[in-house]
């Protein structure tokens, strides 16, 4: 029996099947029979975009990985059988910044594909020690209120957990308004997220599409398409007002990883603001720092998120607290060259899945 991966060798270059032996867990690690893996824009990002990963090339990419652990190498035995989800970035645990709670800085951190061979794959080897257990019946089905598959779970290791600690580290209650630029994969679950959390949320897009999709899981969503940049900021401005809700402090999440997506997210700053640049882009943007000086106001970055946070947020989704059923679709590894052209031209709604 062998292992089968997609393999990236050059930008734009179809993936390439590789057939290779399957790999043996070293001290440490387990082997995952991988059950799904969702294809993230950072993996686009990679394959169209020129953006360097750490590791060379031919690599496996794919980094939102769920499956069931069917090896395991010395001191990881514990994780044997187990249903997981596979972090999207994993500190190592022991340096200063990991005891600090500083994961995401962390300069031994593990990404798959990335650092390492990624999902697009039947199996993978990665480190254990921080590892997502998921509670499964005797079929390795998810248990709880939500009927979702381990597959469907993969998106949980970044398109989910990502915005869950940007909204933690923004201290978001039930008196805030949350605000997010685009509201597709990551921007989508962040809304479901905040709005959990008890919240007031705003959703913002270019697409009516993506609109009409998470409307259900929002207080109000505005195109910025179609709504000239001050219009649009009174028209929240006044939304808010009429909600009840402080017109200071707000919490915005940048999601959608566009130059124009971060200039509207800066200039929704109002006094005490916090935003949350969480989306990923290339492109730079021209904005006036004072305006953080002026509104009193903080930006901060958000890189992945670090384990401890990973059961919280698989909980949530098993409680039924953030859908996962309209915003995935599943399909067969064998389709990824497909699957990546399809969503570079931004003609699926749903979050793909490939399951081997």
């Amino acid at each position: 029996m062998s292992m089968i991966s997609w393999q990236f060798t050059a930008a734009g270059k179809p993936l390439e099947k590789t057939e290779s032996p399957i790999p043996d867990p070293q001290a440490g690690e387990v082997r995952l029979k991988v059950a799904g893996c969702g294809v993230c824009h950072t993996d686009l990002g990679f394959y169209y975009d020129g953006v360097r990963t750490r590791s060379p090339l031919p690599l496996t990419l794919g980094h939102e990985i769920s499956g069931i652990v069917d090896a395991t190498g010395p001191g990881a035995e514990a994780w044997d059988k187990k249903a997981v989800v596979v972090p999207a970035v994993m500190p190592c645990g022991d340096c200063d910044v990991c005891n600090r709670d500083f994961g995401n800085i962390c300069s031994a951190q593990k990404m798959p594909g990335n650092d390492i061979q990624g999902g697009f794959a039947s199996h993978i080897v990665v480190p254990a020690a921080q590892l997502c257990e998921v509670p499964v019946d005797e079929n390795y089905k998810p248990v709880g209120e939500a009927d979702i598959s381990l597959a469907e779970l993969s998106v949980v290791a970044d398109a989910i957990t990502t915005p869950y600690q940007a909204i933690i580290e923004s201290g978001l209650t039930e008196a805030d308004t949350a605000i997010f630029i685009g509201v597709g994969g990551v921007g989508g679950f962040g809304a479901q997220i905040a709005k959990s959390f008890g919240a007031t949320v705003i959703a913002i897009d270019i697409d009516p599409a993506k609109l009409e999709a998470i409307s259900p899981y929002v207080d109000k969503t505005f195109n910025s398409k179609e709504i000239p940049f001050k219009d649009l900021r009174k028209q929240v401005s006044g939304f808010v007002k009429e909600a009840g809700k402080r017109r200071t402090e707000w919490k915005i999440f940048e999601t959608s990883g566009t130059a124009p997506g971060q200039q509207t997210a800066f200039g929704l700053l109002t006094y005490g603001a916090s935003l949350s640049i969480v989306g990923f882009t290339m492109a730079t943007v021209d904005v006036r720092l004072s305006n953080l000086m002026a509104f009193h106001a903080t930006v901060r970055g958000n890189w992945g998120c670090i384990p401890k946070y990973y059961r919280p947020t698989v909980d949530l989704v098993l409680a039924g607290k953030v859908k996962l059923g309209p915003f995935v679709k599943t399909f067969q590894l064998d389709q990824i060259n497909e699957i990546f052209e399809t969503v570079h031209s931004r003609k699926i709604l749903e979050r793909p899945i490939l399951v081997p």
